[in-house]
């Protein structure tokens, strides 16, 4: 079965990000399409700022700072509904929520929209506006500035939110994970949010889909095992499984 523009994308950003560097041609055998299909898609991903083309090759763009929202949205689209089901189930009827910044908490957001009697607090407008053919949830979101790149709030006034809410669980997503198995984000506000919501709650859910293994960022805050539930999409270290069984943290893969 051949593929569309959009699984073409997700294949050529997951050979990218395994292999470092590819050019058209590598790409082309991998994926069993034409250098000049392939080259049209690299036109449209660096277009949307995710690659960089140079010197007959092509690879992923720094990770310094976060692609934009929407085109971020595109990336494993099919993992992170892979993760948002597999999170659905562990949400029951009536649970107090909160729901953090990222593509795959807001289809996290989508996927729970059939259930009953949700109270769900977030910093994340795309999550809020995900739930609103709900009308059994409940939903109080944060002040203060909106990073509209993103739109979602990681200031002070933010921060200060959560700590007026006791949070049955609590949904978020990350930068990236090390291969030590620290939880890395793009900046200080982001990892300062990650802490945030965290604090308010009873069990924390981190989502992980597979690109994010091994990204060395700019800032890191605790480790993958201390979480109490990790959701993700990639094969682990075994160091860092090891670490997860040692501390409580229950790993499910999809």
């Amino acid at each position: 079965m051949r593929m569309d523009l959009s699984e073409r994308s997700d294949c050529i950003i997951a050979l990218l990000s395994e292999n470092g560097a590819l050019s058209a041609t590598e790409l082309s055998e991998r994926l069993s399409v034409s250098v000049q299909t392939i080259r049209a898609d690299l036109r449209s991903l660096d277009d949307a700022a995710l690659i960089r083309r140079r010197n007959g090759m092509v690879q992923l763009r720094q990770k310094s700072e976060n692609i934009a929202y929407h085109p971020r949205s595109r990336i494993s689209r099919q993992e992170k509904q892979r993760i948002a089901l597999a999170v659905k189930n562990l949400i029951p009827d009536g649970a107090r929520v909160a729901l953090g910044t990222g593509t795959t908490v807001e289809h996290c957001a989508s996927f729970l929209t059939s259930h009953k009697g949700l109270f769900v607090v977030s910093n994340n407008i795309h999550a809020v506006c995900a739930l609103q053919n709900s009308s059994t949830i409940e939903v109080e979101i944060a002040g203060g500035s909106v990073r509209m790149r993103d739109l979602d709030m990681i200031g002070a006034a933010a921060f200060e939110f959560y700590a007026k809410y006791r949070i049955d669980y609590a949904i978020f997503s990350c930068g990236g994970v090390s291969s030590s198995g620290m939880v890395m984000d793009y900046n200080s506000d982001e990892v300062s949010a990650r802490k945030a919501i965290s604090s308010c709650a009873k069990t924390k859910v981190l989502v992980v889909d597979k690109k994010k293994v091994g990204l060395d960022l700019a800032c890191q805050y605790g480790y993958l095992w201390e979480y109490d539930i990790v959701v993700t999409t990639a094969e682990l270290d075994e160091d860092i499984t090891k670490g997860c069984v040692r501390n409580a943290c229950r790993i499910i893969y999809v």
